[in-house]
C-alpha cells in the first residue's frame, strides 16, 4: 500500500506535483494546503507566512491549477517534447500576478535584501510555485526526472545518483526489497 504522506525534499515544483500520489490528492482542502506549506517552510521564505494565513478555496484552486500545469509541462519537457503553450502561459501569468521584489532593510549596520511578493495569499503562493516550476522546466536536468519504479507509485524525483530507482528508499525502496525477498524465500 502506498504511503500517502507528502514526499518532500525534491525540487519544490516536483514536491508540488507529488501531492498527487496514486492513492489520491493530498491537496483537497485549504487545511491540506496549509499542512503542505508547513512542510515546505524551510524551502522558501514566505511558506511559513502563507501557512499562517486563512487560506481559501480560491487559494487552493489557484495552487491546484499551477500544479496541473506544471505536471503537464513537466511530462512533455521530460520527453523532450514541446509543452502546451497554454500551460506555459498560465505559469507565466501566475508569476506576473505577484512579482517578486528585493525588499531592502537596515539591520544592525547592514543592508539586507529579502525577496517578497505583494498581493493576496493565493496569488503570492501561485507565483512562488510557478517560479519554482520555471526554474525546473528551464534546467537541463529536467530530462533526468524519473518516475518511481515501484508498481503502485507515481511520484517523480530528480536523481542525484544515476542508479536511483525509487522516490524514497524508506518509502518504496524498502517495500520493493521486502516483496522481492518474500518472493525468493516463499515456501513452495
Amino acid at each position: 500500500m502506498e504511503d500517502v504522506t507528502p514526499l518532500t525534499g525534491e525540487p519544490l515544483a516536483l514536491d508540488l506535483v507529488n501531492t498527487r500520489p496514486a492513492a489520491g490528492d493530498l491537496l483537497t482542502t485549504p487545511a491540506d494546503l496549509r499542512a503542505w506549506l508547513t512542510l515546505q517552510a524551510d524551502r522558501f521564505a514566505e511558506a511559513r507566512d502563507l501557512a499562517g494565513h486563512d487560506l481559501t478555496a480560491a487559494d487552493l484552486a489557484a495552487v491546484r491549477d499551477v500544479r496541473e500545469r506544471v505536471a503537464r509541462a513537466l511530462d512533455h519537457v521530460r520527453r523532450a517534447e514541446r509543452p502546451l503553450t497554454d500551460d506555459l502561459d498560465v505559469l507565466n501569468r501566475a508569476q506576473r500576478a505577484a512579482p517578486a521584489i528585493a525588499e531592502l532593510s537596515w539591520d544592525d549596520g547592514t543592508v539586507t535584501a529579502t525577496r517578497r511578493r505583494a498581493g493576496p495569499p493565493g496569488e503570492r503562493l501561485g507565483a512562488w510555485l510557478a517560479e519554482a516550476a520555471a526554474e525546473l522546466l528551464a534546467d537541463p536536468a529536467v530530462t533526468t526526472v524519473r518516475q518511481c519504479e515501484a508498481d503502485d507509485c507515481v511520484m517523480l524525483f530528480l536523481p542525484a545518483h544515476p542508479r536511483r530507482r525509487w522516490c524514497s528508499a524508506a518509502r518504496c525502496g524498502n517495500r520493493v526489497r521486502v516483496a522481492r525477498h518474500y518472493r525468493r524465500h516463499k515456501p513452495a
